[in-house]
């Protein structure tokens, strides 16, 4: 079976893949600093809990934007699972795909891999929106090229942001406002709406400016964490991909077999 790790700047997911079967999925906070032994010990007991073993992990693929993070997780490939990790974008997991932009070599890994999954899932030109520590726009053309795209915060952390730099404003949640008012009564409703309405209205204008540019019918793919919560208050997604990054991860280990 496959172990597909997604290392981003908040969380690590962990996924058991049977093929492209995604069997059971976990996340733990990203700290560069955790130990191989210790990603070892957690996996080890979740894997008993679903009724695996360490055992049956017999590969290894890892995409990470957190390059500190990496070597920890090279480590647990080699010590518990005996097989040397697959980091996507390097030998023999080359990206298969165009990156037509300026700085190819800049672009986060998660941004590629969610351009080779939508690609193969979908039609046409696409957009993919992933909620995560940032939201990212990213344009994917219809011969699959990666084109670019937006790094916006995150809504968690615009949120963090107003409440450090603002003494008195509290924390909050976030949720969509219990009716569809944009003037707020109370401090905290007035926050609501500027954080939950701003972002509604940010995703609509920026996917609007980019469709725009595009020039042709567009798809938009949502990934991450909020996109079902934004789903119910936005018409502008077509489809929601809750494991996009995950699913990418497994056709990339599928094509690096092909390479051999």
């Amino acid at each position: 079976m496959l172990l597909a790790i997604d290392a981003g700047n908040t969380n690590v997911v962990f996924a058991l893949l049977d093929g492209r079967e995604i069997k059971t999925r976990w996340r733990i906070a990203t700290d560069p600093r955790r130990t191989a032994d210790e990603y070892a010990v957690w996996l080890n007991q979740l894997l008993m809990l679903e009724g695996y073993a360490m055992a049956d992990v017999d590969a290894v693929i890892v995409a990470t934007v957190v390059p500190r993070a990496l070597h920890n997780l090279q480590v647990l490939a080699d010590k518990y699972f005996k097989t040397t990790a697959l980091v996507a974008g390097q030998s023999p997991v080359d990206w298969g795909i165009e990156l037509d932009v300026a700085e190819p070599a800049s672009v986060g890994a998660d941004r590629v891999v969610n351009a080779i999954a939508a690609h193969h899932l979908y039609a046409g030109d696409l957009i993919v929106i992933d909620f995560g520590t940032a939201t990212t726009f990213d344009v994917v053309d219809y011969r699959g090229a990666y084109k670019g795209g937006i790094i916006a915060p995150g809504i968690n952390l615009s949120l963090d942001a107003l409440v450090a730099a603002a003494a008195k404003l509290p924390r909050i949640a976030i949720a969509p406002p219990e009716n569809r008012s944009v003037i707020g009564r109370t401090t905290a409703d007035a926050m609501l709406i500027g954080v939950f309405w701003g972002y509604v209205a940010m995703m609509e204008g920026l996917v609007a400016r980019m469709r725009a540019e595009i020039g042709r019918p567009t798809k938009v793919i949502s990934t991450g964490g909020l996109a079902v919560l934004f789903n119910d208050n936005s018409d502008i997604f077509d489809a929601i991909a809750p494991d996009l990054t995950i699913q990418g991860l497994a056709l990339l280990y599928e094509r690096s077999l092909q390479t051999e």
